[in-house]
């Protein structure tokens, strides 16, 4: 009997497919809601990712579940179909040579300083923003310094709980290990949790990039945007890029991922560094 029930599931598994139409389809909602653009080469990515979501709601073709997202402008599907095709790959002091330069110009700025890390995830790289303010300018007084946004809202839960494998801090020095972070026991003992101190140094919420107003208390002394942009295309990159302008203050960095370059002359951006572009005037 088992045998005969897993030829059955492995036939059914066989039957979904993901046509030419329907991955078009799904790519013109997708880059509509998040500005992401996706193309053939992704669609086993996009197969594996959302045909966990069509066989959970018992649709037998992705057609199912796009007519349901095309029909229902506000259905909570959405967001599950956002969190599934967004992509969160990051880690502690990711890039780690943009982390010596926040905090020489955090040093040279002194207190008030804060940052907008656009692309939260999990956690790692507004913890690593947070601790690394702290280390310059001591524990802030005046409320969180990391304004920290994540379009996944799965993604942001784990990150507001801050718990993580003991192996993920492998970055971070001893001492960085214990001031900010606690060790499990027993059963935990592979696990660590953001001591409250850190955690409350960081603002979590959900927020899409693409949206005509961002709830953000701008302006910034710094914005990391670091390995989102290379998801969108030229013209979504130059809005976003002019936006984010305007919330800097004078002087202000912004921070982009490694493969990410930019040479926009109406955007008064300029490169100062490896990934590091600074404000050059006010557009305020």
């Amino acid at each position: 009997m088992s045998e005969i029930n897993s030829i059955s599931a492995r036939k059914s598994q066989h039957t979904l497919s993901l046509t030419d139409s329907e991955l078009q389809r799904v790519g013109k909602l997708i880059y509509k809601r998040a500005g992401i653009v996706v193309n053939d080469q992704k669609r086993e990515m996009i197969f594996n990712r959302l045909s966990r979501r069509v066989r959970s709601l018992a649709f037998t073709r992705f057609s199912e579940y796009i007519d349901l997202l095309e029909s229902h402008s506000e259905h909570p599907e959405w967001q599950n179909f956002i969190n599934a095709l967004t992509t969160n790959l990051t880690s502690f002091f990711r890039e780690s040579y943009h982390f010596p330069v926040l905090a020489e110009h955090a040093r040279l700025r002194g207190s008030g300083y804060r940052v907008w890390c656009t692309a939260a995830s999990t956690g790692e790289e507004p913890c690593s923003i947070a601790m690394t303010l702290d280390e310059v300018l001591g524990a802030s007084v005046a409320g969180p310094r990391v304004w920290a946004s994540d379009i996944d809202t799965n993604v942001l839960a784990k990150a507001e709980a801050g718990v993580y494998r003991l192996s993920d801090l492998e970055s971070l020095t001893l001492a960085q290990k214990r001031r900010y972070f606690l060790r499990g026991t027993g059963d935990n003992s592979e696990s660590v949790k953001a001591r409250r101190e850190l955690l409350s140094a960081i603002h979590y919420q959900h927020l899409n990039l693409l949206d005509e107003k961002w709830s953000v208390p701008a302006p910034f002394d710094a914005i990391f945007c670091r390995n989102v942009m290379i998801y969108f295309d030229a013209p979504t990159q130059q809005r976003l890029l002019q936006r984010f302008s305007r919330l800097l203050k004078p002087g202000g960095l912004l921070f982009v991922g490694h493969s990410e370059h930019f040479n926009y002359s109406h955007i008064p951006l300029r490169l100062r560094g490896q990934s590091v572009y600074e404000l050059t005037e006010t557009t305020r």
